[in-house]
């Protein structure tokens, strides 16, 4: 039975975020229509017995899009995924990010033209549901913009519902000076609607317009969505470029106190649905500012992008120096039992550069340019005034990024960095999420991005399943190899208490050419040190007595190791022992 208490905290923040310019009575009807749906909801999802998410060593995600593994004409493409993951992936992962699976008309997805289909190519929503009853679904909430060519925007040009007043105009006298911006395409574009001059806001792309959350029907429109999402088993919701979400005129536009109370309202629901699925908040920004999104009280975002991994974890390795990324764990906030780090190394998107500032300086950040570039990388840049712009991603593969450095030129150790960036990523705290071309070691796809002139496509490869079933059966392909070094390390992380996402975590200091931490599980019974050379020398630590030695959980042998090891070029050891 849903309290009382509930109905309150949702009125009350709905009148944190519009009080200003609605009444107390306008408010309560939005708040029991809320209250009202989310009782509906409770009814539907118990009946299709949606379970709740559980967390613990065995939490692990794939990233994919519907239709990255097809057959049959791309017909029905996430029955093949299904398929596929049935047979190679199910060991591994317990849950699978599907980017977004809605019709739409550019940027893979997240243009969205219609947030209650599935696009009809991919499958439908008996095919989210069936694949929801053994896994979890971590799905899109596609939240600060629509498709230009959907039913929203050629409605709110014709003042017609749905879609009447739901995205954000703004006249001349709008001051956009301080807008922090993600993108170089022109922000504002001049229409005319009733032949009143003025302008749309388009943060990502042309195709791509911000919606008004001014307009409390835009925030009950999505309200709605994430409930239909969760009824159809969905138990994570990724909230898609929310830092973005509310504007005023002369502030950065950005993770501005209103988003923050919607995602706190967002949080109130998901809490107070039967499933109580969990939000995870995609904001590619400088540190500070993506912890947050956990909250002052942990009562926003249960999970975070872990935004600064990816670019100081490839940075260490391709100039065999951890000091910066020693100098980001040490300082990294532990968690709690509410929320959690979504770790990843790789996604669709590019390698983000904003969650680097303040760790990699200028002249840093240029030889990393430099040295990706060489490696097959494209670079896109984010537009800071008239004149000026920076890099805000770099577009390129794993494969590509650990292929070459200026101490390996010829890639002799290029495996070895990709495993044990891996491994890290694998055994830090947090929950781990590994993009599904990186399974295979998956090189830059060039064709796609010569074609679509979009950089992103570098790492948007979709495999047809035949030809990937045939790379796993051969032990000598590339794809064979890697799938069974990636697998390999989840096989044996997932049996450890100590890799609990949150379990806690102790740095250890070796010097730059190692990367090293202590993980302790829960119940204290279980540590393991996670020790890694980033560098292409062997190296020798000097462990603590231990009279029962350490069992090495990533060689063949296991043997116990005693007080001095040798780690080879990029190679890492998890070394256990049971207290």
């Amino acid at each position: 039975m849903l309290s009382s208490t509930v109905k309150s905290q949702i009125n009350s923040k709905l009148k944190n975020i519009y009080s200003k310019n609605f009444s107390n009575k306008d408010l309560k009807i939005f708040s029991d229509e809320i209250f009202e749906l989310i009782k509906i909801s409770n009814k539907k999802i118990l009946k299709a017995k949606t379970k709740k998410l559980k967390i613990s060593e065995d939490t692990t995600v794939v990233i994919c899009y519907g239709d990255s593994v097809y057959e049959n004409g791309k017909i029905n493409s996430i029955k093949s995924f299904k398929n596929f993951y049935n047979k190679n992936l199910s060991k591994y992962f317990n849950t699978i990010h599907f980017l977004p699976f809605y019709p739409s008309s550019s940027d893979s997805g997240f243009a969205v033209k219609d947030h209650y289909k599935i696009d009809s190519k991919l499958g439908s929503w008996a095919d989210i549901n069936n694949f929801s009853k053994k896994n979890n679904i971590m799905a899109d909430i596609v939240i600060n913009h629509a498709s230009s060519k959907g039913l929203w925007f050629k409605n709110f040009l014709k003042d017609k519902s749905p879609g009447k007043d739901y995205f954000l105009k703004v006249n001349n006298k709008f001051d956009v000076s301080k807008v922090v911006r993600p993108r170089e395409n022109k922000l504002l574009k001049k229409i005319h609607v009733f032949n009143k001059p003025d302008f749309i806001w388009r943060t990502f792309s042309s195709d791509q317009i911000d919606l008004n959350f001014k307009n409390p029907k835009v925030l009950m429109r999505f309200v709605k969505i994430m409930v239909n999402l969760a009824c159809h088993g969905v138990s994570i919701f990724r909230l898609d470029a929310i830092a973005y979400l509310w504007k005023e005129s002369a502030t950065k536009c950005i993770n501005l106190k209103q988003t923050h109370e919607i995602i706190k309202l967002l949080r109130i629901i998901c809490n107070s649905l039967q499933n109580s699925p969990y939000l995870i908040t995609e904001t590619n920004l400088p540190e500070k500012e993506n912890l947050s999104y956990f909250g002052k009280k942990n009562d926003e975002a249960n999970w975070i992008y872990n935004f600064t991994l990816p670019p100081l974890l490839i940075h260490a390795f391709l100039f065999e120096d951890s000091s910066k990324l020693n100098q980001w764990i040490k300082k990294l906030p532990s968690t709690n039992l509410k929320n959690n780090y979504f770790n990843f190394i790789a996604s669709h998107d590019g390698i983000g550069m904003r969650p680097a500032e303040g760790y990699l300086n200028k002249g840093t950040l240029n030889n990393l340019f430099k040295r990706l570039r060489k490696n097959g990388a494209q670079l896109s840049y984010r537009k800071i005034n008239k004149t000026q712009k920076k890099v805000y991603e770099v577009n390129i593969t794993l494969f590509n990024a650990f292929k070459n450095t200026d101490f390996d030129k010829k890639g002799l150790y290029s495996l070895e960095r990709y495993v044990s960036a891996h491994a890290i990523m694998f055994s830090i705290e947090g929950v781990p999420a590994v993009y599904f071309n990186s399974i295979f070691g998956k090189a830059n796809d060039e064709y796609k991005y010569v074609i679509s002139n979009n950089k992103r496509d570098i790492n948007r490869y979709k495999w047809n399943k035949v030809k990937l079933d045939r790379f796993l059966k051969d032990k000598k392909s590339k794809q064979k190899i890697y799938y069974d070094h990636i697998t390999n390390l989840l096989k044996i992380r997932k049996k450890q208490k100590a890799f609990h996402p949150n379990a806690s975590m102790h740095c250890l200091s070796f010097g730059k050419k190692l990367f090293a931490f202590k993980r302790v599980s829960l119940d204290n019974k279980q540590a393991i040190y996670c020790l890694t050379n980033i560098t292409s020398k062997s190296q020798k630590i000097l462990l603590g007595k231990n009279q029962n030695g350490y069992e090495s959980l990533l060689s063949k042998d296991k043997n116990l190791i005693k007080n001095t090891l040798t780690l080879r070029p990029f190679e890492t050891v998890w070394l256990k022992f049971n207290k």
